[in-house]
């Protein structure tokens, strides 16, 4: 019987640790990929000279301990954002209370980051499109934020609250970050205020074709560190808490995480911030062509040795490229000290000079490698700082602008004014959408925003409209207006 009972047990303490061992194996076993196409979903920015200084302060060859460092030097730099649309319901009628004939107001949330001491923030330009009203919750006090401005080509903005002493983050570099490295992405997920996570650096330079814009920019960081709705706009930073990214989208079918987000390169959107709050308009440098990616079948066809560069599509007559003797067809493989690999370092090397500097070009043609030197103009074909003239209006319901020099090109007009931020008014109700571009009114070329909003304002009668819609064809209605 001893020797019966001392055999059970051992077998009941080997069954227990099989099955311990069992479990233990089914918990590490990799699970399947479930990354998929867009929806998409955003983070946060910064921007500040002040928090310039540090770069790439860290050591990288060691893994953290934890992330208490990194989360105490950002977590009070990011900020709580409600973009408030449509019509207050308080100011309805009692009737329309009760009754629920008015319309209602909506509220949509997501992040921001502190980049100035004295109130300056960057956040995504979708968290504040279409608001009304936007307010700012930094450590459970509300603020009203005035919007500086935004560039739909990169999805960023930038709010100015009425503070001081703030906690403006510190900024890091987006160019010396690499690839595995640890970083943190803060924001508000699903309103949970001052919320982190981890993850590494997956890749850099990545092309998604989800911004908006005449001239998207893409070049994201893209990550592991979980993102989900309300991060947008918020902060991804490195081990020391220093400003990387502004997180921006994720990769889902849900809506939510399920394994890689995005953000803009701090380098690019402290670029973008700067000038919004400096010029209120982003001084982007044209080097004069369109540029496509280098495909496998692009390289048999053109018997192009490497994937590397981007192949020149189209040069804009009197542009930059044309100016320095660039043509059709050639690859170009450097600019600067950057070797291009594609389109996103392409698009990335070019987007930190201004108009008017001086930038050296790498290029093949043929097969034979040449160099060059472009003198990169802004969107109206000069040298020079641009402050873009708008004329807003609550009647239209829209923005006006003149059309530059790159959309002249591309939709062969002299000139034109272009339909955007378009929402409840009277150009929407006579079938105008955003990117419409008027070349005519009444027979009368359209040419200055202001002159074209006062007169559509004041108008009644017969109203002939000319122009080419966003696709490139031309339009031409007749309107009855009272």
């Amino acid at each position: 019987m001893e020797h019966f009972l001392k055999t059970t047990g051992i077998s009941f303490v080997a069954g227990l640790a099989g099955a311990a061992l069992w479990t233990t194996s089914l918990v590490h076993e990799p699970q399947p990929n479930t990354i998929s196409s867009p929806p998409i979903e955003s983070v946060n920015t910064s921007f500040s000279e002040q928090a310039a200084t540090s770069q790439g302060s860290f050591h990288r060859s060691d893994p953290p301990l934890s992330f208490v460092e990194a989360s105490t030097n950002s977590t009070e730099s990011v900020v709580f954002i409600k973009n408030f649309s449509g019509s207050d319901p308080r100011r309805n009628s009692m009737f329309e209370y009760f009754f629920g004939t008015g319309p209602t107001q909506q509220v949509s949330t997501g992040s921001g980051v502190i980049i100035s001491e004295d109130g300056y923030i960057v956040t995504n330009n979708h968290v504040i499109d279409r608001a009304e009203t936007i307010e700012v919750v930094h450590k459970k006090r509300t603020y009203q934020a005035r919007l500086i401005g935004t560039d739909k080509n990169t999805d960023i903005a930038v709010l100015k609250i009425d503070s001081e002493n703030l906690p403006a983050i510190k900024r890091g570099s987006s160019r010396d970050l690499q690839i595995g490295e640890w970083v943190l992405a803060v924001g508000n997920p699903f309103n949970l205020t001052s919320t982190v996570t981890a993850g590494i650096v997956s890749a850099k330079e990545r092309q998604i074709n989800i911004l908006g814009g005449d001239f998207p920019l893409e070049s994201f960081i893209q990550t592991d560190a979980p993102i989900n709705p309300g991060n947008s706009g918020g902060a991804l930073v490195n081990v020391s808490g220093e400003l990387v990214g502004i997180n921006t989208a994720i990769l889902s079918r849900t809506g939510s995480y399920t394994g890689y987000g995005f953000a803009v390169p701090v380098d690019i959107a402290m670029k973008v911030a700067n000038d919004l709050i400096q010029y209120g308009e982003v001084q982007k440098a044209i080097p004069g062509i369109e540029a496509v990616e280098i495909t496998p079948e692009l390289a048999e066809e053109m018997e192009i040795a490497s994937l590397d560069g981007v192949i020149i599509k189209h040069v804009i007559k009197s542009g930059a490229a044309e100016q320095a003797g660039l043509q059709r067809n050639d690859v170009i493989i450097q600019l600067g000290d950057q070797a291009i690999s594609g389109m996103g370092s392409f698009e990335e090397a070019l987007s930190y000079y201004y108009p008017g500097q001086e930038l050296p070009v790498t290029f093949t043609r043929k097969g034979k490698r040449m160099n060059a030197t472009l003198t990169l103009q802004n969107l109206e074909g000069g040298t020079g700082v641009i402050k873009r003239e708008y004329y807003s209006s609550r009647l239209l319901g829209a923005r006006l602008e003149a059309v530059n020099t790159i959309e002249k090109d591309r939709l062969g007009i002299a000139y034109g004014i272009k339909i955007s931020a378009l929402s409840r008014g009277y150009l929407r109700d006579l079938g105008l959408r955003d990117g419409f571009v008027i070349t005519q009114i009444n027979r009368e070329p359209a040419r200055d925003p202001k002159a074209v909003g006062k007169y559509l304002e004041e108008y009644s009668g017969r109203l002939l409209l000319e122009g080419v819609a966003p696709n490139g064809q031309p339009f031409m209605q007749s309107y009855t207006v009272r």
